[in-house]
């Protein structure tokens, strides 16, 4: 391989560029990989992830005695997509391909490759509606053994065997500034060479240009991530017909340099962003007590234990409960006028069902050993795991408190004298008073009951109901929760080889998407709502269909 020029250029070493330079490595074409941050970074965001894939009808599931199908996943997909615009044909089809694709090849292959899962599967975002609404009818989070790391590490070999045999040649801190286009098709790539910066995995880097670079090839692959570290585009794209005005206090569930400036190039090359206003927000962020980048966040991947109340003191209505719904309990929390709501729960809830996203917040996972898991996750005694007792000793977001009146105290201290202690009382003593019968009127107690006919949920992610307000299972807890910027739904719209499409319907020739840029396929494959585990997978099999593409020469 010459210095400047190749057979593909890839845009973005995160996981859907490594896809894409392994696939086209072993068609043996040769390929240069240029990304803005230093070599650690390898991987871009999906390091910190915590390794969960959507996939259907796997030998985990069965054995956990889950009965899924093809159909049945669609059925939730299109349910939850709720696609309806004439510009949602690609990624109707992207949907319709990748769920095909989580339903058969993808397991077998990703353990061919090396992957393996934790046993019991997890059951993320369950709607809380309809049987024919937005929800997973069924647990299909599958999450890696060594979590975000361990979804990478192979599809790193993969390109590091390639960059061995030459085909194959990694170029950091090159930052992508235009698009070189002729004759309305893509020839290469220019930009700029970063200084040297040997900030730690995830923080900010510099900017400084020390120099310029001009690359070619008649395939450009752009796999450069979505928005959500960049927060000034978050809220020119917010959907404000929808959820109301974007927040003025988030924080950030993405590194920095998830900046969203790849978008913006590849639309004057000629590609084309449709559902730029579809989005995915957590409503469970805490600021990262040891944060890496900017406005650290860690989203809670709650149970559905936790009360859950606005900013005001009024519990959130149906299907506004921990893990079921996150848009519409984004918009229903915006409602209110305020940015934030709270947790209430006890100790044996924090203890069962608190888990925080995000490979660093599972080091049990992330170094994938059993003793480990066990340990911090069962044998603890009435502690959580060590991630979790961390925040609620140092997080600025966690109240701790053995008494109701002490915990309404902190909870005005820290959120401005909103609450009312006997309002908060007498909902909480409306909740335990359910608790003596196997069965319920409230809709979150018949939630939690439901769950636990799950024997994964009974086992390590729903406490066995019990009274907030008795002191046995204390101490209280609050946690007051930010809105978290994640991922971007929309994107750059592809056809299934990941070519770009332009306005005009057409394929731009030589251009390519891939991953969170292209709305994880298509332009937007969730429609409004993802069913998680989707965005790693839909990193995967967009930058594989890319790579695989007989569009490159």
């Amino acid at each position: 391989m010459t210095n400047n020029s190749a057979d593909a250029i890839v845009v973005g070493a995160g996981l859907a560029g490594l896809a894409a330079a392994a696939e086209l490595g072993d068609r043996g074409k040769k390929v240069i990989v240029v990304d803005q941050e230093p070599a650690h970074f390898l991987g871009g965001q999906a390091f910190w992830s915590l390794g969960g894939l959507f996939m259907v009808d796997t030998p985990e599931q069965r054995r956990m005695g889950i009965k899924d199908s093809y159909d049945l996943a669609l059925r939730d997909w299109m349910g939850s997509a709720q696609f309806d615009r004439d510009e949602d044909a690609w990624p109707r089809k992207w949907a319709e391909a990748y769920v095909e694709f989580a339903a058969g090849e993808m397991r077998p292959w990703l353990h061919d490759m090396g992957l393996r899962w934790f046993p019991i599967v997890g059951w993320a975002e369950r709607g809380g509606s309809y049987a024919d609404g937005h929800g997973n009818s069924v647990p299909r989070f599958h999450i890696t053994w060594g979590t975000g790391p361990g979804v990478l590490e192979h599809f790193k070999r993969r390109v590091r065997e390639h960059v061995s045999n030459g085909l194959v040649e990694l170029k950091f801190r090159h930052q992508v500034s235009h698009i070189i286009m002729q004759n309305s098709a893509a020839k290469g790539v220019s930009g700029e060479v970063l200084a040297d910066d040997t900030a730690p995995q995830g923080a900010k880097t510099n900017r400084d240009e020390v120099g310029e670079f001009e690359f070619y090839a008649p395939a450009v692959i752009v796999t450069s991530g979505g928005i959500g570290g960049n927060f000034e585009m978050v809220r020119k794209s917010w959907p404000r017909d929808r959820l109301g005005e974007p927040p003025k206090d988030m924080v950030a569930g993405v590194p920095f340099h998830v900046d969203g400036r790849m978008i913006g190039i590849s639309e004057k090359a000629g590609g084309h962003v449709i559902n730029g206003d579809r989005m995915w927000h957590y409503t469970e962020g805490v600021r990262n007590w040891n944060p890496i980048w900017p406005s650290h966040g860690i989203r809670i991947l709650p149970g559905p234990s936790s009360m859950w109340f606005d900013a005001e003191g009024n519990r959130l209505k149906p299907p506004c409960l921990p893990g079921f719904d996150t848009l519409r309990t984004l918009k229903e929390i915006l409602k209110t006028g305020h940015e934030y709501s709270w947790f209430v729960l006890t100790q044996k809830v924090i203890k069962k069902e608190f888990a925080l996203s995000g490979s660093e917040q599972n080091p049990d996972m992330t170094d994938g050993g059993w003793k480990e898991v066990l340990f911090q996750r069962i044998l603890t005694g009435s502690k959580a795991t060590a991630p979790v007792e961390a925040f609620k000793e140092h997080g600025e977001d966690f109240i701790v408190a053995n008494t109701l009146t002490e915990l309404v105290n902190g909870m005005n201290h820290l959120g401005g004298g909103l609450i009312d202690e006997a309002h908060l009382r007498a909902q909480i003593e409306a909740r335990d008073s359910q608790i003596d019968n196997p069965f319920t009127k409230d809709a979150q107690m018949a939630a939690i009951l439901a769950a636990r006919n799950y024997r994964g949920d009974k086992l390590i992610r729903t406490a066995k109901p019990h009274k907030f307000l008795d002191p046995a299972n204390g101490p209280l807890i609050a946690v007051k929760l930010h809105v978290l910027t994640r991922k971007t739904l929309g994107g750059l719209q592809t056809n299934l080889d990941s070519q770009m499409v332009g306005a005009d319907g057409q394929v731009v020739p030589g251009l390519f998407a891939a991953g969170e840029v292209a709305g994880f396929g298509g332009g937007g494959y969730h429609g409004y709502n993802a069913l998680e585990g989707s965005f790693l997978g839909g990193c995967i099999f967009s930058g594989r269909n890319a790579g695989r593409s007989r569009a490159v020469a």
